[in-house]
């Protein structure tokens, strides 16, 4: 997962402002009086999200399982003089040296762990390395999203120099929507080379979400539709959820 898609990810994704969601998050910390100093991302992808809050002054640590997304990431942070450090780890039984005062999990990177029970071990690692108070944010595609919005769907997009096709297949019983993706990429030569991608992501139900939470010790304090302070609507594609270590 995310091997060759790690080549086109930033352009794939161009319509996602970081600026405005890195304000989501501060505007929740001021919310919660907190003024965190050090910062956890897990899934943190090309280091986009990463690179913008060390901008703001916090310091980061950005964790992924993907050695290409990583490698985009440092080489971006380097061109941006962004000191940050980089772990690949699977954040399912990722470790650090300490603890930090805030720990971000965002743009869907909850749904590709496919199990509640692995959802569990994420959030109790979690509860283990931040400070107390500190602040765990996150968001998921909601069930409706996976389910409607993007179940049974195809997209694509059309370029000189690449192009891709985006079928998504949806499980109901497994609540699951498989994302086949194929990318037709221009090389030196002029000629179209094919990328052949395959990601899963699981529909939680707020119960599941809350359920996964209680288990792991963390008090949810927030549950928000997108980028808002707003009372998820029924058909909110993304919904957000903020944490606390007590």
């Amino acid at each position: 997962m995310y091997t060759s898609f790690a080549d086109f990810y930033d352009r794939l994704t161009h319509d996602i402002h970081y600026a405005r969601w890195a304000d989501y998050l501060q505007s929740a910390f001021r919310k919660f009086g907190k003024d965190p100093k050090l910062i956890l991302e897990l899934g943190c992808g090309t280091g986009s999200l990463a690179i913008e809050l060390s901008k703001r002054g916090y310091d980061m640590i950005a964790l992924d399982s993907s050695i290409s997304m990583l490698n985009k990431a440092y080489q971006k942070a380097l061109k941006s003089n962004m000191d940050i450090l980089f772990l690949n780890q699977d954040m399912r039984n990722f470790e650090l040296y300490g603890t930090v005062d805030a720990i971000i999990c965002l743009l869907d990177s909850i749904n590709y762990i496919t199990s509640l029970q692995d959802i569990k071990k994420v959030f109790k690692l979690v509860n283990n390395y931040l400070n107390p108070e500190g602040l765990f944010i996150f968001d998921i595609n909601s069930y409706y999203k996976l389910s409607t919005i993007l179940a049974n769907q195809t997209f694509y997009e059309l370029d000189d120099d690449i192009s891709w096709v985006w079928k998504n297949t949806y499980n109901s019983k497994e609540k699951t929507t498989t994302f086949d993706i194929t990318f037709f990429v221009k090389n030196e030569e002029g000629l179209y080379q094919r990328y052949d991608e395959t990601h899963t992501e699981k529909a939680f139900t707020e119960n599941e979400i809350k359920e996964a939470l209680v288990s792991s010790g963390l008090k949810l304090i927030g549950e928000y539709g997108n980028l808002s302070f707003d009372v998820p609507a029924a058909d909110e594609e993304r919904i957000f959820y903020i944490a606390k270590k007590t």
